[in-house]
């Protein structure tokens, strides 16, 4: 997210309070909010948090987050480390190169309603906030107009009722930004409304939240998504086995354990995980932790990311190496995104 298109929500709105609460209401949040407070801001934050020189170098108009949490799983005083790359800012990212573009995977075209996009048969996903817990350099909707689109103004009407209005819709996508930077109680008010659309049947909730801010995932919101009517399902983003420590891998167990399928998506980064030795741990690791690698995305080419990008042949030679070491459910599909396709479209 950028937070000069959209994303610049203040944790008093997130979290439900006033902007002027009393420091008793700040000290009363909820664990995963107080951390969200407190999380790495800067450039030079987070450099001092690893344990490297600061520089003079400009903050640039995608600013850093960092959770202190993702921030901890980060090797000290090491500028290789691959979560650091994932977070830090690159004086690559204003290079200009030719391909790379704003909205790479086609957002714009898709957008049927305020906050609700409509690419694929039978499937609607509701940009739900701007808000993240981390800015990921690489990340496709870091210049998405997220105040121009938000629906969050009309709580969600215009995206229910353009869903309700659409019969062939029978699965919603929980998508943002992030949308576990919602309360627990403006969670349940949005699952409410899509549950009264009686031809949803299916509600999948993708966020990066249950790695970077494990505290999120909470007993009142998984009690209130096991209550659904729905089918629900998980989609979390994780790139590298480093990302994977007790409290992510509690996180993810309390959902797996909660009944609901999770499935992982990881984007393939140039100098972080572009190796078969990276790759097989993380496959190994998330289906001991009964995960479902499910996607490995080539890099949506947005710009300021070109620095990440992986040749295609490299990642096909990747996932054949995986095929020989992994069993057939742990190797994830290679694919790309193409603005306009009806589907994400396979590479291997």
């Amino acid at each position: 997210m950028k937070q000069e298109t959209g994303g610049s929500l203040t944790i008093a709105r997130l979290s439900g309070d006033r902007p002027h609460a009393s420091a008793k209401v700040h000290r009363e949040r909820p664990t995963w909010q107080r951390s969200l407070h407190n999380a790495i801001r800067s450039r030079n934050e987070l450099l001092q948090f690893v344990g490297l020189p600061v520089d003079q170098a400009p903050e640039t108009d995608f600013r850093v987050l960092v959770t202190r949490e993702f921030a901890g799983r980060m090797r000290k005083q090491d500028p290789d480390d691959p979560l650091l790359k994932q977070m830090l800012p690159d004086a690559a990212e204003s290079d200009h190169v030719e391909g790379f573009t704003s909205n790479p995977v086609g957002d714009d075209a898709a957008r049927v309603a305020p906050g609700l996009l409509h690419k694929y048969a039978g499937r609607a996903l509701i940009i739900t906030t701007g808000a993240c817990a981390v800015h990921c350099r690489y990340c496709f909707r870091r210049d998405y107009p997220y105040i121009e689109t938000s629906d969050r103004s009309h709580k969600y009407r215009d995206a229910v009722e353009a869903v309700a209005a659409d019969s062939s819709i029978d699965e919603v996508i929980l998508s943002g930004g992030d949308p576990l930077t919602l309360t627990d109680h403006a969670m349940a008010k949005l699952l409410t409304k899509i549950e009264s659309v009686d031809h949803v049947s299916r509600l999948r909730i993708h966020s990066r939240i249950p790695i970077v801010l494990p505290s999120r995932i909470t007993r009142s919101l998984i009690h209130r998504l096991q209550r659904s009517r729905l089918s629900v399902w998980w989609v979390v983003h994780i790139n590298h086995p480093a990302e994977l420590d007790e409290t992510t891998l509690k996180a993810l167990s309390s959902l797996v354990k909660a009944g609901f399928p999770v499935l992982n998506q990881s984007v393939l980064l140039r100098g972080i995980n572009d190796n078969v030795d990276t790759l097989a741990e993380l496959s190994t690791r998330l289906i001991n932790a009964q995960v479902m690698p499910y996607y490995l995305h080539q890099l949506d080419r947005v710009h300021g990311a070109a620095h990440f990008e992986v040749a295609e042949d490299t990642g096909l030679a990747l996932v054949a190496k995986l095929r020989e070491r992994l069993p057939g459910y742990a190797v994830p599909q290679y694919v790309r995104e193409i603005a306009g396709e009806a589907s994400k479209t396979p590479i291997a």
